[in-house]
């Protein structure tokens, strides 16, 4: 769940622990402090007056300084932090009941207890499966490890391990290739793991600002920009459900190699491979890099294989770029980084409740198995909205599936199996109009990546007349009459509005689209200029432009700056995303008519004033 929807969920007194330590990150003059300041201009600079946007503004701001502040609290050695950012970043646990959470808590450290004891076994045990270069890897780690922890006793201080040391023993273990999960075994040998109330876990949790808890419905909320910063924090570079997704599309040997190099049973099954592989930490990096090669294999043809698992398939559209093979991996991870901070499902709303629907319908296991995957409480009811909240969308719940379920799916839904059985499975259910609308704003930014990714293939060239018919979509459901027959009379050759509003009595809105790449468009003169010649012409016919709007997917501080010095045109303007919040909001307000006065106003619209406007 977005944090700003997480922070709706919660009073006042909930939010304060979290809101004391973006005070506290604030005070230390963070790299960003000039923008935070202006953010918090309007709120008198005062955080808790301040609303959940902004909020979320300022702490999107702070993240490198959040992060590091949690870093810190891993000294303190006895607060099984690993175990538990362990549990809370998890697909499926960022919206959980307490009791649950208590539940997944002691079944963890009971499973570690029983690790722990097998691990030292092996250890001590000169005929154990563990080969002697892996077991000489551990005892250096465990010897570094004690000596870290112990040193302060000959100086009569507590003991613990401190920054410097840490980073040591991150380093340490990135060389010596040694997963999570062997990490925190090791680390559990030196100090034996204790069970803590979970009151007083929550409230560990709760004072450095990794989650949230609301005490009226005992329920705990960690939110998706908070879960992206614990991963890096426990260095797993991407998602589960993306790890898997690149594991899926391995051939087995391939995943038997990983196996053999991290003492995981190369035995079982896949699936049980590939799940062992995510649970045991890992590293993505590492096996894009070395675990998946037979010995020799040289870098030329690494960077072929990855091109090709990229290209074929896991179907990525644009090439992922990198002259260096850290570099092409380091750009695999920002693709996915980018797919998971995209708000859109990849198919319509629609097409995800049908979809949902007839799995469930289908295949009688379907809830149980996602909520087994997922770790969601006994009980729970699997909804597309209920996944979302998670950040689950229908590629990731397909790819929990079996061949044989989704063969099956496929079968009894008519759907072609020839091919990849996901992908012609999400082409079934989508919905093109409300697909579109869903991917406005990425259309306005050109973000063909997202968009592919998301079930749209669409030309560059085409982009720009894309966005302006779906503007006209919008403004059309708003009630407007997009007078497609006036704005060809009033156009010339050399003057092309994009859409005319005609609010009757001889009276129009003039609105020009604007799709660009780069993010904070500043091309206000040129822009400025067109409007001027559109409303020139218009005048010249007649007719009253009584507002002008530019829809565009983000614009400059400088750009909104010149448009409010702009006298003539009495311009606003207003982001895609703001556009379709607001569509979104009128669809659920009582208006049958959307009160057009409230784009009157403002330099830049601002979304959430007109919701509480049509929201009353």
């Amino acid at each position: 769940m977005k944090l700003e929807k997480v922070l709706d969920n919660l009073n006042s007194f909930e939010k304060n622990p979290f809101l004391k330590i973006i005070d506290n990150l604030i005070a230390e003059n963070p790299s960003h402090v000039k923008k935070i300041e202006k953010i918090l201009s309007d709120n008198r600079n005062d955080l808790k007056s301040a609303d959940n946007t902004n909020i979320v503004e300022v702490f999107s701001l702070l993240e490198d300084e959040f992060m590091g502040f949690v870093k810190s609290e891993f000294i303190n050695t006895s607060s099984q932090l690993d175990i538990l950012i362990d549990i809370i970043s998890r697909e499926g646990n960022a919206i959980i009941k307490q009791d649950w959470f208590s539940r997944l808590y002691e079944k963890e450290v009971s499973n570690i207890r029983g690790k722990v004891k097998r691990f030292k076994k092996d250890l001590d045990d000169d005929k154990s499966d563990i080969s002697y270069s892996r077991k000489r890897d551990y005892m250096i780690y465990l010897a570094c490890l004690h000596t870290s922890y112990h040193n302060d006793e000959q100086n009569n201080l507590e003991k613990k391990i401190t920054t410097d040391e840490q980073s040591i023993l991150l380093t340490l273990s990135n060389k010596l290739g040694l997963s999570q999960e062997e990490v925190k075994l090791i680390n559990y040998l030196i100090l034996p793991i204790q069970n803590i109330e979970i009151e007083a876990v929550i409230n560990d949790l709760k004072s450095i600002g990794v989650v949230f808890y609301s005490k009226k419905t005992n329920t705990i909320y960690v939110a998706d920009e908070v879960v992206r910063i614990l991963r890096k924090i426990r260095g797993k570079e991407v998602s589960a459900k993306f790890y898997r997704r690149v594991l899926l599309s391995l051939r087995e040997p391939l995943i038997n190699l990983i196996c053999r190099n991290h003492g995981i049973d190369w035995k079982m099954s896949v699936e049980e491979k590939i799940k062992s592989i995510i649970s045991e930490g890992i590293s993505f990096k590492g096996i894009l890099s070395d675990d998946i090669y037979k010995g020799g294999t040289t870098l030329t043809e690494k960077k072929k294989f990855l091109n090709e698992l990229v290209e074929k398939k896991l179907k990525i559209g644009s090439p992922i770029r990198g002259s260096v093979l850290e570099d092409k991996i380091q750009n695999i991870i920002r693709y996915f980084e980018e797919v998971e901070k995209d708000e859109k499902v990849g198919i319509s709303i629609d097409g995800y409740n049908k979809l949902v629907s007839d799995l469930s319908k289908v295949l009688p296991q379907f809830n149980k198995l996602i909520a087994h995957e997922y770790q969601f409480q006994d009980g729970t009811v699997i909804s597309s909205e209920f996944l979302l909240d998670f950040n689950i969308k229908p590629r990731d719940i397909l790819e929990v599936l079996n061949q044989e379920d989704l063969i099956d799916f496929c079968n009894k839904n008519e759907i072609r199996t020839r091919g990849d059985f996901i992908l012609n499975i999400l082409d079934a259910y989508k919905d093109s109009d409300n697909l579109y609308l869903e991917n406005y704003e990425n259309i306005g930014l050109r973000n063909l990546n997202i968009l592919k990714e998301n079930g749209i293939v669409i030309k560059e060239a085409e982009v720009g007349l894309k966005f302006e018919e779906l503007t006209k979509v919008i403004f059309t459901k708003l009630s407007f009459n997009v007078n497609e027959e006036l704005r060809k009379n009033l156009n010339t050759s050399k003057d092309k509005a994009d859409i005319i509003l005609d609010m009757g009595k001889n009276e129009i809105i003039i609105v020009e689209c604007k799709s660009v790449k780069e993010s904070g468009y500043n091309k206000f003169s040129s822009v400025s200029r067109q409007l001027k010649s559109y409303a020139k012409q218009a005048e010249l016919n007649g007719y009253k432009v009584i507002k002008s709007l530019l829809i565009g997917p983000d614009f400059s501080d400088e750009f909104i700056k010149e448009c409010g010095l702009e006298y003539e045109l009495n311009l606003s303007l207003i982001k895609a995303s703001s556009l379709v919040k607001i569509l979104e909001g009128f669809k659920g307000s009582k208006h049958k008519k959307f009160p057009h006065n409230l784009l009157m106003r403002d330099v830049l619209i601002q979304e959430e004033r007109v919701l509480r406007a049509i929201g009353k």
